[in-house]
Formats: C-alpha cells, sequence, structure tokens
C-alpha cells in the first residue's frame, strides 16, 4: 500500500474511534440516566483522541478532523489530494462508528440523544453556535499546531491535544456540543438521521474558519521562520 493509502487508513481508523467513543459516551450516559456526566464524556473525548494521535500520527499526522486538514491545505502543508483524501477517509471513519452505535444501542436510547450527535441547546442561535464553535477549534488547533507542529514542541504525545478537547467540552459542550469537527458531527447524524436542518452548517462553518484561522496565525506569526 502505498505511503497516502496508509494515512488514509490512519485517519478512518483515528476518527472511527473519537466518534464511536465520543458518541458512545453521551449514549451511555443517557442509557444510565446521567452516570457519566459531563466530565465522563469530556475525558471520553479527550482520552480518546490522546491515545489514537499517539498511535497514528507518525502515520498520517493524526488530523482525525476536516477543520485540521482545510487548516494543512490552506498553509500549503498538505497538497490538495492528500487533503481531500483525508478528509474523505474522516468522514467515512466518523459514519462507520454511528453505524456501529447504533447497532449496538437500542433505538429507544438513541434516539432520545440523536446517536450522540452535537446540537445546538434551545437558547444559543446558528450564528452564535459558529461563533463558540470558532472560538473552541481555534484553541484545538492552535494546541496541535504548538505540540506536535512546531519543531520546537514539546514530546507530550497527543495528550496535549486530548487535554484541550476535553476543556473545550466541559465549557461549550451544553452549548453546541463542542463538536470542533465536522466529521464528529456528520457520521451520527448520517447514520442517526440526526441532521438538525440548517444548524448542521454550524458544525462545518464553525470549524473550519478557526481551524483554518488557527492555522494561519500559527503558521505566520508563531512559528520560527528559519
Amino acid at each position: 500500500m502505498s505511503p497516502t493509502g496508509r494515512a488514509c487508513v490512519a485517519e478512518a481508523i483515528g476518527t472511527f474511534a473519537l466518534c464511536f467513543i465520543g458518541a458512545g459516551a453521551i449514549i451511555l450516559n443517557q442509557k444510565t440516566g446521567g452516570a457519566v456526566g459531563l466530565i465522563g464524556i469530556a475525558l471520553a473525548h479527550g482520552l480518546i483522541l490522546s491515545v489514537m494521535i499517539s498511535a497514528m500520527g507518525h502515520v498520517s499526522g493524526g488530523h482525525f478532523n476536516p477543520a485540521v486538514t482545510i487548516g494543512f491545505m490552506v498553509t500549503k502543508r498538505t497538497d490538495g489530494g492528500t487533503g481531500i483524501s483525508y478528509i474523505i477517509s474522516q468522514l467515512v471513519g466518523g459514519t462507520v462508528a454511528g453505524i456501529l452505535l447504533r447497532v449496538i444501542f437500542s433505538a429507544d436510547v438513541w434516539q432520545k440523544v440523536n446517536l450522540g450527535t452535537p446540537t445546538l441547546a434551545s437558547d444559543v442561535s446558528f450564528g452564535m453556535g459558529i461563533l463558540i464553535e470558532i472560538i473552541l477549534t481555534f484553541f484545538l488547533v492552535t494546541v496541535i499546531w504548538g505540540s506536535a507542529v512546531d519543531d520546537r514542541h514539546p514530546d507530550v504525545g497527543g495528550f496535549a491535544i486530548g487535554l484541550t478537547i476535553a476543556a473545550d467540552i466541559l465549557m461549550g459542550g451544553p452549548l453546541t456540543g463542542a463538536s470542533m469537527n465536522p466529521a464528529r458531527t456528520f457520521g451520527p447524524a448520517l447514520a442517526g438521521g440526526g441532521f438538525d436542518g440548517i444548524n448542521h452548517l454550524v458544525y462545518w462553518i464553525g470549524p473550519i474558519i478557526g481551524g483554518v484561522a488557527a492555522a494561519l496565525v500559527y503558521n505566520n506569526i508563531l512559528i520560527k521562520k528559519e
């Protein structure tokens, strides 16, 4: 298999794991009457992302998120063909995770939380949802660049990135679901029929803007130029 093929498999596996464990924790929280809780959901997302980036980062870079990949494409650290292949692999991985969660959990449980699909709180508007997702994703992608891309980065594996995901969910989870990742929303939504009309666009527009902004700021301002 070609290096790009191996990288795409790694991207699919990593995104599958993030969506399976992350959305699965939300469904399990419903099943157990809230026993998992917001902290548990945040830790589930953060821990699985940490270990998958540590395990797969040397194969594909450990993007697992179209917003991250698009940021790398805009800064020309990933070429267009590879980037599109990554994004397709991420969406496939997220969708397979959603399908398997639908098989594992009973419909009367997963339907109450839309198969773990992030959604806007009742008092969060479309525009406010985009703003929140921009900010949360900006933090995430800044940490990705600072802890994995920059040659000066500390040797912390994927754990700085996972901790950022967990922190973002602790703040933004009750507001938007703190997706920060189009594939994390798309996969469970497609598998569970949970597309929330125009609000689904929040989880593409916000993360992509936030991811691209962070990539441009870090690449053009913060990174040390030779």
